[in-house]
This record gives C-alpha cells, sequence and structure tokens, in this order.
C-alpha cells in the first residue's frame, strides 16, 4: 500500500481550518486515514477539526480490537464519533468564540480485503478501479437533498450559491447521524479522501486525469492541489490519495 497527502490553505482563506490524520504501521491498528474540514467563526473551525482527527486518533489507540469483524469495526466508527461529537459540542459551548464549531469528517479503515468507511458532512471519498471514478460517500449537504428530490441537477449544483451548506457536522448538535460503508478492496484500487476545497475547484472528470496521469500518490496530490489552486483556490483544500498496490 502506497499513499500520498497534501493540506493547503487555498489562495484566499487566512488559515486552513482542514486536519488530517494518518495511521499506518502501528502495531495493532490497521491502516487508518483521516480528513476533517471545520468550520465557525475566528479560529474554531481549525480547533473542532484538530480535535476530531485528535480524538479519533486517542480512541482508536485506546479501544480498537484487532479481532472486529467489519460490522464490528462499522459500529466502532460510529461510538467513536459520538464520543468526538460530544467533546465537541461541549466544548464549543465553553466560550462565546467556540460556539457553533463544528467539522465534517470521512475516516476509512482497511481491515484485509475490505474497506470500512465512516463519514459526516461533505468531504468525500471515491474510489477509482479500472480506471474509472466511483464516489462512495453521499453529501450531508443542502444541495445533495435538492438532487435528491429532482429540484437540481448534478450540473446545475456545481455552482449553486448553497453549494457549502451542509445538514450534518460534528460538534454543531448534542447527537450525531453516522453514516458507514464497507467495500470490498481490489488489488490495483485507489482511494481518494479529500475536502469540498478539491471537489468545489475540479469536477471528477478532471480529479480522475490526475490520478491516471501519475503512478505516485503524492505527486498526484500535490498536483490536484496545484489544480485547485490555479482555478482559484476559494477553500482549504485536503487530499489523501491511497494506493493498493
Amino acid at each position: 500500500m502506497r499513499f500520498g497527502v497534501e493540506s493547503d490553505r487555498g489562495m484566499v482563506r487566512e488559515i486552513n481550518e482542514d486536519s488530517y490524520k494518518v495511521i499506518s504501521g502501528r502495531d495493532g491498528l490497521p491502516d487508518t486515514f483521516i480528513v476533517a474540514d471545520g468550520m465557525g467563526g475566528h479560529n474554531s473551525g481549525e480547533l473542532a477539526s484538530l480535535m476530531a482527527v485528535d480524538l479519533s486518533e486517542e480512541y482508536l489507540l485506546k479501544f480498537f480490537q484487532p479481532d472486529l469483524d467489519e460490522e464490528g469495526i462499522q459500529s466502532f466508527i460510529c461510538d467513536m464519533l459520538k464520543e468526538v461529537n460530544t467533546n465537541i459540542f461541549s466544548k464549543a459551548k465553553e466560550s462565546e468564540e467556540n460556539f457553533g464549531m463544528g467539522t465534517t469528517f470521512v475516516i476509512v479503515i482497511f481491515l484485509k480485503d475490505k474497506l470500512i468507511i465512516g463519514h459526516v458532512g461533505d468531504s468525500r471519498v471515491y474510489l477509482v478501479r479500472n480506471g474509472v471514478l466511483q464516489r462512495i460517500t453521499t453529501d450531508h449537504s443542502y444541495i445533495e437533498e435538492l438532487i435528491k428530490n429532482g429540484s437540481l441537477t448534478r450540473e446545475e449544483a456545481h455552482n449553486h450559491p448553497k453549494k457549502n451548506i451542509i445538514t450534518r457536522a460534528l460538534g454543531c448538535e448534542e447527537n450525531v447521524s453516522v453514516d458507514t460503508y464497507c467495500i470490498d478492496v481490489n488489488d490495483e484500487d485507489t482511494f481518494v479522501l479529500c475536502t469540498d476545497g478539491l471537489t468545489n475547484m475540479l469536477n471528477e472528470d478532471e480529479i480522475l486525469s490526475v490520478i491516471n496521469s501519475y503512478d505516485d500518490p503524492q505527486f498526484s496530490c500535490s498536483e490536484l492541489v496545484r489544480l485547485a489552486n490555479e482555478k482559484g483556490g476559494e477553500d482549504n483544500i485536503t487530499v489523501i490519495i491511497v494506493k493498493n498496490s
């Protein structure tokens, strides 16, 4: 398994409110990749996303059991994110400047020939298999709701003025609902985790073109960030690419 990661504040934002975590080569822990995109006034988004990835790592180190099966890991992720959500929600209530802070969150855990995903918000996980890009996660966003009920096409959604409104995040409410997925992992599969700072600047064909053009996942990450910034870099950009080869 090979991976690359790049996180950049973009061309507009003053600070980078994205956070990520790579857990690889740790005894007793499967390879795990996390991306979070924080939001809130002042520096609260940065705090929320950093808390999310750090608390998740602590929870994994403390409670993960190596004999968990795929269903067990999905339950584990849900329990972990409920705990993380409670911590961020409590922190947000401590001071006025942190009030209302929250973060998107995606985690992927490799379990032998399976990939287990936990997801809240509009950061995404993609699979590239046989040269084709497939989105695994479904955004928890206002736009996605409009697409689901037929009010909006995907083409119209790309330039919609409310495309950044999300309907679910860690830390914004006392309780959180977590989506989980389990998919088979094949040889030569490539997985992409990213924040909307990438997907709002580049369409899926552009993302796929970069991934198919370069073998080195780190180079692909850097190239995707460069292209997103070239197109305006309107938000923080974080991308992790994992190649099962």
